[in-house]
């Protein structure tokens, strides 16, 4: 059994995450301890015991210690299995933290499979949906593996009841190495801005303030899509809005995103989400500040040597790289360039080419 410290880098539900996710794709048991010990209530919360869950699931998984609040889980994988699978976070959780465990082990099933969560698709600390339709799934097809994520309805904080599909038809069952270095060209920018259970004007607002960032740092074409519904036709919880951008360059596709809130004004929301993808581009690297933790355990598993070339160090990269190293101790992974939090860097990982 392979015993893990949930305490280390962040400390937070991060850890558990990719822990469980690799267990179950690895046949390896694990024990984590000191779960979430660097939050202000450690131990798990709801949005954790639903992706535990949801990996179990799939994975015909036993599982110790699966309780709120609880410091110590041990979770023994068993055999994969397809089929639809629907599971609820109960609260505005985090669907796409639940996604972010489940995925992985999605690629490796036998046949084709869907999972539906409820929950919050966009919550603050976590990625917002749209982050995963359109900057993950166009980075993970990089390396093979193929999905279709469809949002049947937002869920914002505090109510949730946000609605999220995702279906892989062909699992690849191994995921290719990537060269994902440096940006290249840049081609255009696109974006959505969303407001529900709220004025048109905070959508448009949002966007216009966005736009008005990118006009004046980038000259590229930019076309940020608008999301609201009328008064008697929403059928979201709401109330909320948010914006997610990308930028679609000749190597990569980089993304950032703000959410509103109360007492925010919905232009600070659209120059924040510009600004932060404003820096990351003139780094001139592949990936944004958020995509190389993600990617890391996709490169571990894969088919020979990735190199992942990041705008901004983040310490979620970082305790990536860590629980990599304790749970695929066979794959490779050094800094090429940079190391530095907080500073571009390259990353090389060398895959150990994992297959079911």
């Amino acid at each position: 059994m392979v015993e893990v410290d949930g305490s280390i880098g962040e400390g937070g539900g991060q850890i558990l995450r990719t822990v469980i996710s690799l267990s179950a794709l690895l046949g390896k048991p694990v024990r984590v301890f000191n779960i979430r010990a660097k939050r202000p209530r450690p131990g798990l919360q709801r949005q954790h015991m639903t992706a535990v869950r949801a990996v179990a699931e799939l994975s015909s998984a036993r599982v110790k210690g699966l309780a709120l609040g609880s410091t110590v889980l041990e979770f023994y994988p068993g055999r994969l299995r397809s089929g639809s699978f629907s599971f609820n976070v109960g609260t505005a959780g985090s669907v796409t933290l639940v996604l972010q465990a489940a995925l992985p082990v999605l690629a490796f099933m036998d046949s084709g499979v869907e999972v539906e969560v409820r929950g919050g698709t966009d919550v603050p600390w976590s990625p917002p949906v749209d982050y995963f339709r359109h900057v993950l799934s166009r980075l993970l097809s990089r390396m093979g593996f193929v999905f279709t994520l469809t949002v049947k309805r937002r869920g914002h904080y505090p109510r949730g009841g946000g609605i999220v599909r995702v279906r892989v038809e062909k699992p690849p069952r191994m995921f290719r190495s990537v060269a994902l270095r440096e940006r290249g060209r840049l081609r255009f920018i696109e974006g959505i801005s969303h407001a529900v259970r709220l004025p048109k004007h905070v959508a448009e607002r949002q966007a216009r303030a966005a736009r008005d960032v990118l006009a004046a740092s980038l000259n590229v074409p930019v076309d940020i899509a608008l999301e609201w519904y009328e008064p008697g036709r929403d059928p979201h919880l709401g109330p909320g809005s948010g914006i997610v951008l990308w930028a679609v360059a000749e190597n990569s596709v980089l993304g950032s995103d703000s959410l509103g809130a109360r007492g925010k004004p919905a232009e600070e929301v659209g120059r924040e989400a510009a600004n932060k993808l404003v820096e990351d581009i003139r780094t001139g690297m592949a990936l944004d500040r958020h995509a190389s933790d993600m990617l890391i355990p996709y490169a571990a598993l894969a088919c020979g040597e990735s190199i992942l070339g990041g705008a901004s160090l983040s310490l979620h990269a970082e305790t990536s790289i860590k629980v990599v190293e304790l749970m695929v101790p066979e794959a490779k992974l050094e800094f090429v360039e940079g190391g530095v939090r907080g500073k571009p860097f390259v990353l090389r990982v060398r895959g150990v080419c994992f297959k079911r």
